[in-house]
């Protein structure tokens, strides 16, 4: 294995003193970056380079600070295998040293090509770049550089605390801006564009795209988003609130405890000890610097990057584990149980009435605000809903958050992601063509694509088991009633 590495190695030299840029030696890809040179794998037609470090490991001394940057290098390393996801509960290969992401590329296609960027969901505690969910082989296929990040969870990503420097919090939205400045400088190597970035998230994944969308420190980094699922109205931990569960969290993990040398099974117990009471005591909150507003109102005053948008949300916005947020947001509404069974005539069970209720208020409507403002600040926007239920599930659907992302990334027979029919393939390929025409111009629509119309009153693309078209939203009175705009 070494004497084939040197050999790789002595053909990158070679190749080095052509050009930076990703080249092909023999049937191994590489790539120069500032960490290194970077020998990737092929598979079909797609190299990938994966585990690639951002940041430096933040462990120890870097433990709850900004993340740092990698040391340069000239040594040649392979990205064959994923790093580790970040440290969470349910993950028993997750680790503090995680800052890393993973590149695919068409293999032998020149450059320069539109870049995706994936921020993971899975409400700021859990998730990972990683989930064969998210390989961006199909999307690279289509002549796309897709970037899937790795970013701090739980007690690490977000923690505030006066122990810490500056007080803390967010740290995880700093590592989402270290890799977009990683892209920037590196993807390049990679055959890719760094001035046409699409950045897209799903669920919390969206909610980061658009605090990034919002924020200066980021603005620049990206040229197009994509926001699956944002929960637009959903209001931000403020510094105190963040203050008061950070204590909370190191009375849990012991007061005489030193925060960065506490072992990670001990900061995971304390977490979750937070999170049986609170499931979102971990999250992005209002630090003055890198968030100074909620999505709402940063929208409403037009303070957000104004690129072209997609944005949409799915049908069915239930999740596996949400029965709590879904009596929550009941209960705090206000609206007796009498008139919601007037908004929703065609539910007998009361479980299904909340889960529908759920859906709309916390995503559909949401989403709706964001589009309207984002048209209104003269960016080109394309609002969709989701409602198309594979054909093999239909007889008994499964909860519908995140449903759509199989679709956009065409994973199949991996974990959260069943065999496709021929029809279903059908529905994936045009969803993945609007996205990745997208990517490439910042409109949607193509060749033997039904046409989706830009955003604009109630205007919006309806993917459901019939059809794909635009049309006026069916909902839009029942979603006026929820936002209050048609009530006296």
């Amino acid at each position: 294995m070494r004497s084939l590495l040197a050999l790789v190695a002595a053909c990158v030299v070679l190749c080095c003193a052509r050009s930076a840029v990703g080249q092909p030696v023999g049937q191994f890809p590489f790539a120069l970056t500032r960490e290194g040179q970077m020998l990737g794998a092929v598979e079909g037609e797609v190299a990938s380079f994966k585990g690639l470090a951002y940041a430096a490991p933040p462990v120890g001394a870097l433990r709850w600070r900004a993340p740092q940057p990698t040391t340069e290098s000239s040594e040649m390393r392979t990205a064959y295998g994923y790093g580790a996801p970040c440290l969470q509960p349910s993950l028993q290969d997750a680790s503090e040293d995680c800052l890393t992401l993973n590149v695919f590329r068409p293999f032998g296609v020149d450059g320069p090509l539109p870049v995706m960027v994936f921020i993971h969901g899975g409400g700021f505690v859990s998730g990972t770049a990683n989930d064969p969910l998210f390989d961006g082989a199909r999307l690279a296929q289509a002549g796309l550089i897709v970037v899937t990040v790795n970013y701090r969870l739980g007690a690490l990503g977000w923690l505030v605390h006066p122990a810490l420097a500056d007080g803390g919090g967010n740290y995880g939205l700093m590592d989402q801006i270290a890799a977009l400045h990683w892209v920037h400088d590196n993807i390049a190597a990679f055959g890719g564009d760094p001035d046409n970035v699409t950045l897209l998230g799903s669920g919390a994944g969206a909610t980061s795209v658009a605090l990034l969308m919002l924020s200066a420190q980021s603005r620049d980094l990206f040229q197009k988003a994509i926001l699956q699922s944002v929960p637009g109205r959903a209001r931000l931990r403020s510094v105190q609130e963040a203050d008061a569960i950070g204590r909370q969290f190191v009375a849990a993990l012991g007061r005489e405890a030193d925060l960065r040398a506490a072992e990670p099974r001990r900061v995971l117990a304390a977490e979750q000890q937070l999170l049986e009471n609170s499931p979102r005591s971990f999250a992005p909150m209002m630090d003055g610097r890198l968030v100074t507003e909620d999505l709402a109102p940063g929208f409403a005053a037009g303070h957000q990057s104004r690129i072209p948008l997609i944005i949409g949300s799915n049908d069915d916005e239930t999740g596996l584990d949400n029965e709590i947020a879904i009596r929550k947001e009941l209960a705090s509404s206000g609206i007796p149980i009498d008139e919601l069974r007037k908004l929703y005539p065609d539910l007998a069970r009361s479980s299904d009435l909340a889960a529908r209720f759920y859906t709309d208020k916390v995503f559909s409507e949401p989403v709706r605000l964001l589009a309207r403002r984002h048209v209104a600040s003269a960016a080109p926007t394309f609002r969709y809903r989701f409602a198309y239920v594979p054909e093999g599930r239909r007889a008994n659907p499964e909860a519908g958050h995140g449903r759509e992302l199989q679709f956009v990334f065409g994973a199949e027979g991996v974990p959260g992601a069943g065999i496709l029919s021929r029809r279903d393939r059908a529905v994936a390929s045009h969803m993945r063509a609007y996205w990745i025409n997208f990517a490439r111009s910042g409109d949607p629509n193509g060749p033997d694509l039904p046409r989706w119309d830009a955003a604009g009153g109630d205007r919006l693309l309806l993917i459901t088991n019939d059809r794909i078209a635009s049309s006026d939203d069916p909902l839009a009175e029942r979603l006026d009633r929820l936002a209050g705009e048609g009530r006296k």
